[in-house]
């Protein structure tokens, strides 16, 4: 069974590699969402199997995207995994202590980047 995957980026050009990347490579069903409030919505209607979130977004960042998805019961279930520029230790662990289950550095290696996600989820 094909994995189903969100990605709420607000970058074009991130959206699309990783898109093509995770169809292509991994064979896995993708959905996109450009901002914070998209991603809540197609993540309740769609119940992927995880959500890759950028961090840095205008409107509603990734953690406060992220406490919100926690509070809903239709999404509060649903694994997710950071995706951010920013490599300070101080950053990774503020990120950490989120409660996500993993957090993947920008810009990733697109032949490498399912392999990233199913690792961290335990898919192997």
């Amino acid at each position: 069974m094909a994995r189903k995957i969100l990605i709420i980026d607000d970058e074009d050009d991130i959206r699309e590699v990783a898109s093509l990347s995770l169809e292509t490579v991994a064979g896995w069903e993708v959905i996109v969402a450009s901002s914070g409030a998209q991603g809540m919505a197609r993540a309740a209607e769609q119940q992927p199997d995880a959500i890759l979130l950028d961090v840095m977004m205008p409107g509603m960042d990734g953690p406060t995207t992220f406490r919100e998805l926690r509070k809903n019961p239709a999404t509060a279930g649903i694994p997710v995994l950071l995706l951010t520029a920013k490599v300070q230790g101080t950053d990774q662990r503020r990120f950490a202590d989120l409660g996500v289950e993993a957090v993947l550095f920008k810009p990733f290696d697109p032949l490498t980047l399912s392999t990233q996600i199913s690792s961290a989820l335990g898919w192997a």
